[in-house]
């Protein structure tokens, strides 16, 4: 255990190592950045400007689904709050950051990868 607690002691002091600190450092984690910036940060970037064109794309008559769960259709706007309408005389106001998705666009999705699969076949 002595041995293990004294190898950064000995690392340091020892006279050859001097001036590579930062390349070593580049060689070891710049890889590594690189390989987190394509699996993390890229997609969520991505993801994340599909969302804003989504948002800004919203028109009355959409029929959208929330970050809740709720379905409904759009049949207003007003200062970022949308007002949806879920069921014949029931309107809600939800904040337009709270859509996540239009419904038609899932069930799209849907057919075409029911599709795919009945070329396959």
């Amino acid at each position: 255990m002595l041995v293990l607690l004294s190898w950064p002691i000995v690392l340091a002091a020892d006279p050859g190592t001097g001036g590579g600190g930062l390349t070593s450092f580049l060689v070891l984690f710049g890889p590594l950045f690189l390989i987190w910036y394509f699996l993390v940060i890229r997609p969520q970037q991505s993801q994340r400007r599909k969302t804003q064109d989504l948002l800004s794309n919203l028109k009355t008559g959409d029929r959208v689904v929330t970050s809740g769960g709720v379905y409904g259709t759009i049949v207003g706007f007003r200062n970022g709050v949308v007002q949806l309408q879920v069921a014949p005389q029931v309107k809600i106001d939800v904040a337009r950051s709270a859509i996540t998705g239009l419904q038609g666009a899932e069930e799209e999705e849907a057919r075409k990868k029911e599709a795919e699969g009945k070329k396959k076949s």
